[in-house]
């Protein structure tokens, strides 16, 4: 096969099947802002081919980034989207102690993996506000009453992580816990049609 160079420069190599990336055709890094920017936008965009009527919250709206209503805007329900890239080990999403209070009946989580490069289609799952708080507050509680790597305790901090696989906590939520939220967006049609 003949590999453009352009392509290859440009780290296309790096989506092909069955080939790692390496340093020579890793893709790109994408600033966290502009993958943000580029999830709330896909969200946007399965809400409104699902014929439910979506925008986007005005910078600065502190618990939503997407408000969602039924055709006669007599219900609305609101949208907060977490990106990511398949390129941590735990396939997780960044989050903050905030999120551990932050839950309405009509406010929803979107979680927005863009995988590896461009070639790989994104998913998302969504998950009710309730389910997120829940799931991050135990993890981190858990986490937090462990020891640390040397034995010594663990100092609190701000960082959360919403993850696919919690089996290793024995939380209940072990790998494919997730699944029932995978392109959910029903869920959300549902809240707001209500």
């Amino acid at each position: 096969m003949a590999i453009d160079p352009a392509a290859a420069k440009c780290g296309v190599l790096a989506d092909m099947p069955g080939q790692k990336p390496s340093k020579a055709n890793k893709p790109e890094k994408v600033s966290s802002t502009i993958l943000g920017a580029a999830a709330e936008h896909y969200v946007m965009c399965q809400l409104l081919r699902r014929d439910m009527i979506a925008a986007l919250a005005p910078t600065g709206v502190p618990n939503c980034d997407i408000i969602v209503s039924d055709k006669l805007g007599s219900k609305v329900a609101a949208v907060q989207v977490k990106a990511r890239r398949a390129i941590g080990a735990d396939g997780g999403w960044h989050m903050k102690a905030k999120h551990e209070t932050i839950f309405a009946p009509l406010l929803f989580y979107c979680f927005v993996d863009f995988g590896l490069g461009l070639s790989d289609a994104p998913q998302c799952w969504v998950i009710p506000s309730t389910e997120v708080a829940e799931a991050i507050s135990q993890s981190h509680a858990v986490w937090l009453s462990s020891p640390g790597k040397k034995g010594q305790a663990r100092n609190d901090t701000e960082m959360r992580r919403l993850m696919p696989d919690y089996s290793h906590q024995g939380l209940g939520r072990g790998k494919g816990w997730l699944d029932p939220y995978k392109e959910a967006w029903t869920l959300i049609k549902g809240a707001a049609a209500t």
